[in-house]
């Protein structure tokens, strides 16, 4: 009898305590980092990669919410393929070289073609701009101004800088998801 009080705040209490999950997609191009940094995540450790063919997944958690990260590779004859990723995404993670200079208009060309697409139109948009640790890293702003990212005006986005071998800014950039997410 004395629980029957409790009953009534299970529900409420178990959803506001319980871990919430969000599939995110994380793409790039190819040599940006990406499975560097879901290892990282992962594992809070730097591991030897190869390039991906094909897809890595691996849930991720932050506070109280599970990230299902997929990680798909980035080489143009597997680009067309991304768009089979898109169906469930809440939140896209577009890694950028930020050293890579000579490529940043292919990326930009790129990210512009998943966030047109229908699928991906409600989903948010973490931009990384990662190896900030190398020479001539592109800042955040001038990623921004690169991928004409002020030209998204229904689209919550942000460009978090980071270092995939160290691990700098990423937690950072998980915690602008975990704030800005509409969860289930």
């Amino acid at each position: 009898m004395g629980n029957s009080l409790f009953k009534g705040f299970s529900k409420p209490f178990s959803r506001l305590f319980s871990n919430k999950e969000m599939r995110i997609l994380m793409l790039g191009l190819d040599a940006a980092g990406k499975t560097t940094i879901l290892y990282k995540l992962k594992l809070n450790q730097s591991v030897v990669t190869i390039p991906t063919v094909g897809f890595n997944v691996e849930t991720v958690t932050y506070k109280n919410i599970k990230f299902n990260v997929w990680d798909v590779g980035g080489q143009d004859k597997i680009r067309p393929l991304w768009r089979h990723y898109f169906t469930g995404t809440k939140g896209l993670i577009f890694v950028v070289d930020s050293a890579d200079s000579n490529r940043i208009s292919e990326a930009r060309q790129e990210l512009h073609r998943i966030i047109s697409d229908r699928e991906m139109r409600d989903c948010l948009l973490l931009v990384l701009a990662n190896k900030q640790d190398l020479p001539g890293a592109l800042s955040p702003a001038q990623i921004t101004d690169v991928l004409q990212l002020d030209k998204l005006k229904d689209r919550l986005w942000n460009v978090q800088p980071t270092c995939a071998l160290t691990g700098d800014g990423l937690l950072e950039g998980l915690a602008w998801l975990s704030q800005n997410a509409k969860l289930k």
